[in-house]
C-alpha cells in the first residue's frame, strides 16, 4: 500500500483525504463506507500520534465500540465492546463533566475515578460527540494516547470534530437510503 506522501498528500492534507474516504463513497454502498471508516481511523491515529482511535455508538443506555484502530500488537479496545453509558469517558464529554481535549489526564481530578478502572493507561484523552442532523447523539469519536503527549496539538480536535461531522452526513444519508428501501417479502410477510 502507498503512504500517503507517495500519493501526494502532506501532512496539512489530512482533512482532504478524511473529506475523499468518506464523502466518495457511494450513499448506497455500506461495504464502501464500512471499508473506508478504519482506513480513517488508522489516518487520525497516526497522524495525531495516538495509541487508539475509536468510533461509539450510543443506544439504549450504552456506549458500543462501532470501529476501531488500536496500535498493532496494543488491542486494547475491541469492536462490539459495550458498557453502560454513565461509566464512560464518552458520555463525560457529551454531558459536559470532562473537557474535550484533555492533555494529560493524570492532571484532571474529574477523570481519576475513571482512570482507576480501566486496565490501561490513559495519558492524552481527545473525544466530540457525533450529532446527526436531528440533533440526536449518535456516540462519540475519540482518540487516546498511553502516555501523555509532550507537544499537545489542540488542532488534533478540530481534526476529530471535522471527521466527526462527515462521519454524521454518512449516517444519516444510510438512514434515509435504509428507510427508502422497501420491505423485503420476509419483511413484509412477518407476524406483527
Amino acid at each position: 500500500m502507498n503512504s500517503l506522501h507517495d500519493l501526494g498528500y502532506e501532512p496539512g492534507d489530512l482533512e482532504v483525504r478524511v473529506s475523499e474516504l468518506l464523502v466518495a463513497t457511494s450513499d448506497a454502498s455500506d461495504a464502501a463506507i464500512d471499508q473506508s471508516v478504519p482506513e480513517v481511523l488508522r489516518l487520525l491515529r497516526d497522524r495525531m500520534k495516538m495509541d487508539v482511535v475509536f468510533v461509539s455508538e450510543f443506544f439504549d443506555g450504552k456506549r458500543v465500540i462501532k470501529h476501531v484502530a488500536n496500535t498493532p500488537g496494543k488491542d486494547v479496545i475491541a469492536v462490539g465492546t459495550c458498557e453502560p453509558l454513565e461509566d464512560t469517558w464518552c458520555q463525560r464529554v457529551v454531558d459536559g463533566r470532562l473537557p474535550a481535549y484533555i492533555e494529560d489526564t493524570a492532571r484532571l481530578p474529574a477523570a481519576a475515578e475513571l482512570l482507576e478502572k480501566l486496565p490501561f493507561p490513559v495519558g492524552t484523552f481527545i473525544s466530540t460527540p457525533i450529532v446527526l442532523k436531528s440533533g440526536e447523539v449518535y456516540g462519540t469519536l475519540c482518540a487516546l494516547s498511553f502516555a501523555p503527549h509532550d507537544q499537545p496539538n489542540r488542532s488534533d480536535l478540530k481534526n476529530l470534530q471535522f471527521t466527526a461531522q462527515l462521519a454524521a452526513q454518512k449516517i444519516d444519508k444510510q438512514r434515509v437510503v435504509g428507510a427508502a428501501k422497501p420491505p423485503t417479502p420476509e419483511q413484509t410477510l412477518a407476524p406483527k
